[in-house]
C-alpha cells in the first residue's frame, strides 16, 4: 500500500499548472455514447476517474486511442450492449451518468449501482423521476438499475432539489428525445454549461446551461466533435488555499476566474492577497489570516468540494469560525483526521466549529475520500513535522501528477509503500 510522507514548515512558491476538470470529463466521456462518430476530447485529467470511465467504455465495446497525456479520441459507434456492469461501475459516483447517455442512446440501458466517495445517503430518485417524465420505465434488481423506453419524448421536468447529477443525466437523456424537454431547477455548475457546449458542439440544441432552466430540443443524429474541457474550478482553488496556508506565494495557471470567485472571496476575507489575471491567480500571504464562515452551497456558492480544503485553512487562523455544509450529509469525517494533527474543531450535524490553533503537527493520517484527502496534503503541508497520509488511491482519484505538482512548488513530498523504511521509522 502506498503513502505519502510529507515534512512541513515549507511555503510554497513557484507556478503550476491545472489540468482539466474532473467532474466536466466524467460527464463528457459518456456523453460520447450518443455520437455517430468519433470525439477527440482534449485538457482530459490524467486521473483514475477518467482510466475508469473510458475503461468501462471500452468494455462496451468503444474504441479508445490515447492520442497523449491529455487526449482521447473516442470511437463509440461499436457499442452494442447498453450494461455496465458492477466491477468498475462500483468505483466511481459519475458511472451513474451511463444511464442518461445509454438510455439516450439505446432507449435503454443497465448499468450498476454506482460508488465513490461516501457522503452518506445519495439518491438517484430525481434522476428518474426525470427519465419517468421522458417516457422511462426503471426498475432495480440484483445491484443493477434497469431503465427502458418505447421512445424518449420530450416533458417539463421540475427538480426538487437543486442536483447535478440529475441535470446531467436527464440532460443525456433528452437531447435525442422527440420534442423539448425543459428542466426547471437546473444546477448550474461550470461543468454543467461545459457539458452543454459539448453536446451542442456535436450538434445537440441546449440553451440555459448556467442557468436554473436548461431548454432541450431534440435532434435525430449527433456527429462526432473535436473539443477541449474546461480548466479544473476545484484543483486550482485547492492550490490556492494550499499557498495560502503555507503562507507562500503561487501562480495558479489555466484557470478560469470567474469560477473561482467564492473561493476568492473567502480567501480575502481570510486576509489573503488574490490577485486575478486573464487566466491565471496569483495567491500570496505574509500576514495572520482571519477567521470567517463559510456555508457551501450550489453553484455560484462556496463549493462543497473546497469545505474540507478551506477548513484546514480556517483552523489555523485567529478566532473562531463556523462552516455549514448545506450540499451532502457526513462530509465532516476528515475532521478526526485534522483532530489527530491538533485542530480543535467540534462538529454538531452540518456544523462544524473551528477554533484557531496556532500551528498543527504532523502525524499518521488517512484521505477518506478524494477532497479530505486534498485537505490532509494541506495540513502536512502547513504542519510542524511529518505527516504520512494513507488511502492516498481517493486522493489520486481527481487530482493529476499532485506530488510532482506540490513537490514542484516546494514542498517536501513524496510517494512511498507502506513497508519502506521511512514509514516504518515514524
Amino acid at each position: 500500500m502506498e503513502k505519502f510522507v510529507i515534512h512541513g514548515g515549507n511555503s510554497l512558491h513557484g507556478e503550476v499548472h491545472i489540468s482539466g476538470a474532473k467532474n466536466a470529463a466524467v460527464a463528457i466521456i459518456p456523453a460520447v455514447i450518443l455520437s455517430d462518430g468519433v470525439c477527440r476530447i482534449e485538457n482530459i485529467p490524467n486521473i483514475m476517474d477518467v482510466n475508469i470511465i473510458a475503461t468501462i467504455l471500452h468494455e462496451m465495446g468503444a474504441k479508445i486511442t490515447r492520442v497523449n497525456k491529455s487526449t482521447l479520441e473516442i470511437d463509440p459507434t461499436h457499442i452494442k450492449n447498453p450494461v455496465a456492469t458492477y466491477e468498475l461501475v462500483r468505483h466511481m459516483r459519475a458511472s451513474c451518468y451511463l444511464l442518461g447517455a445509454l438510455l439516450g442512446k439505446f432507449s435503454r440501458a443497465e448499468v450498476a449501482l454506482p460508488g465513490g466517495c461516501d457522503f452518506g445517503v445519495r439518491p438517484i430518485d430525481q434522476h428518474l423521476k426525470g427519465f419517468g417524465i421522458l417516457g422511462a420505465e426503471h426498475s432495480v434488481a440484483g445491484g443493477m438499475i434497469n431503465v427502458k423506453a418505447d421512445k424518449l419524448v420530450g416533458g417539463h421536468i421540475y427538480l426538487d432539489v437543486v442536483s447535478v447529477g440529475a441535470t446531467v443525466n436527464i440532460m443525456l437523456a433528452a437531447v435525442k428525445a422527440e420534442g423539448k424537454t425543459i428542466i426547471e431547477n437546473a444546477a448550474k455548475e461550470p461543468h454543467i454549461v461545459d457539458l452543454a457546449n459539448f453536446l451542442n458542439s456535436m450538434g445537440a440544441d441546449v440553451r440555459g446551461a448556467g442557468t436554473d432552466v436548461i431548454k432541450i430540443n431534440g435532434v435525430k443524429h449527433l456527429n462526432g466533435t473535436t473539443y477541449s474541457i474546461i480548466p479544473d474550478q476545484i484543483e486550482a482553488g485547492t492550490y490556492m488555499v494550499a499557498a495560502a496556508a503555507t503562507g507562500g506565494d503561487v501562480i495558479v495557471r489555466n484557470v478560469i476566474t470567474k469560477h473561482l470567485e467564492s473561493i476568492t472571496a473567502k480567501l480575502r476575507e481570510m486576509n489573503v492577497q488574490v490577485d486575478e489575471y486573464e487566466d491565471s491567480v496569483r495567491v500570496h500571504r505574509t500576514g495572520t489570516l482571519h477567521r470567517c464562515n463559510v456555508k457551501t452551497m450550489p453553484h455560484p456558492g462556496f463549493p462543497t468540494d473546497m469545505q474540507p480544503q478551506i477548513a484546514v485553512l480556517l483552523s489555523i487562523a485567529n478566532g473562531t469560525s463556523i462552516v455549514t455544509e448545506a450540499v451532502w450529509d457526513n462530509r465532516f469525517r476528515y475532521v478526526e483526521e485534522l483532530r489527530r494533527m491538533g485542530a480543535e474543531i467540534s462538529v454538531d450535524g452540518k456544523i462544524a466549529v473551528i477554533e484557531g490553533v496556532k500551528e498543527l503537527i504532523g502525524a499518521p493520517v488517512k484521505a477518506t475520500d478524494l477532497r479530505a484527502g486534498a485537505a490532509m496534503i494541506i495540513a502536512a503541508l502547513a504542519a510542524k513535522g511529518t505527516t504520512y497520509i494513507e488511502d492516498i488511491q481517493h486522493i489520486e482519484r481527481g487530482y493529476e501528477d499532485v506530488v510532482e505538482k506540490f513537490a514542484a512548488l516546494g514542498a517536501d513530498i513524496k510517494r512511498v509503500y507502506s513497508n519502506d523504511p521511512v514509514v516504518q521509522t515514524a
